[in-house]
């Protein structure tokens, strides 16, 4: 089991909840660029896709260190892409203004859970917290 979380300070103003299916592609994008930067041991591509704030406080060698343990024990989770997201929770955006997404994939053998949120940034939601567990 592996647990990691990284929270920013959002700082983009509100926006309203994405559909679903917006959702979805978030969770996977965001998920599939982690697993691409742990299997390369290389977190350049998937700091360029977090917000700003995110990205100010956690350059990519900060990354690494903190995704160290995936990366030593070659964790491969690229198969959520094929598999549809379990809600564990319904989507919010907090007080703050950040979109929180919480769930799994029923994957084999090993379970992939994901805490996930997103802010406003560069236009976009972007990621500014990210906690996974594969068990």
């Amino acid at each position: 089991m592996a647990a990691f979380a990284i929270c920013g300070t959002p700082t983009a103003s509100a926006q309203d909840m994405p559909s679903p299916f917006v959702q979805e592609v978030l969770v996977k994008s965001i998920l599939v660029s982690l697993n691409d930067a742990v299997a390369a041991d290389n977190f350049t591509v998937f700091h360029a896709k977090i917000s700003k704030p995110f990205r100010d406080q956690f350059p990519p060698e900060k990354l690494r260190a903190i995704f160290k343990d995936l990366i030593d024990k070659h964790a491969v989770f690229d198969a959520v892409v094929a598999r549809p997201i379990v809600p564990d929770e319904d989507a919010k955006i907090d007080e703050k203004g950040v979109l929180r997404l919480k769930g799994h994939f029923e994957t084999t053998p090993k379970q992939v859970k994901y805490q996930l949120g997103f802010i406003p940034s560069d236009g976009q939601w972007k990621l500014s917290g990210i906690t996974i567990d594969i068990e």
